[in-house]
């Protein structure tokens, strides 16, 4: 069987046509998934404004329920700054931030927790001397790599 000229130009058309059917189907397709994708995450974002908006305000009734850790939070405010060296200072838990703790823990264990203490713990990218390192860096350096064959 022997494909005239005409015959290609048939199959080509078709194959064209066929290509450009699946092309605006799928484009079709992928709107709807990204429209649906845009809906789903717009849901997903108001239920968490909501459920942010509900934590504040129990944060809030908290706070408010709880004046003995305010008022001993303001207490702790009232000291005199010459007490307090620099170095304590940047690392001092402030008093708000123990409320706001307190207030957390009483919401996720249900009943009425006193914090007695909290510091600020250094983090280990904190903790690097720049002399120690850049004596790894001199020892790493000095090795003789050889290849192994």
């Amino acid at each position: 069987m022997v494909l005239t000229f005409a015959d290609l130009m048939i199959v080509a058309a078709l194959v064209v046509l066929g290509s450009l059917v699946a092309y605006f189907s799928l484009q079709r397709a992928l709107r709807r998934i990204a429209s649906e994708l845009r809906q789903s995450t717009e849901d997903r974002v108001s239920i968490l404004a909501n459920t942010v908006s509900g934590l504040e305000k129990q944060v809030a009734d908290l706070i408010l329920a709880a004046p003995h850790i305010s008022a001993r939070a303001s207490a702790m405010a009232v000291l005199p700054e010459e007490a307090v060296s620099q170095h304590e200072k940047a690392e001092a838990v402030t008093p708000e931030i123990l409320v706001v703790i307190a207030a957390a823990v009483t919401a996720f264990l249900g009943k009425k927790v006193r914090i007695r203490s909290a510091k600020v713990l250094q983090s280990p990218y904190e903790i690097v001397n720049p002399w120690s390192q850049q004596g790894r860096v001199f020892v790493q350096a000095s090795h003789n790599l050889r290849s192994r064959g």
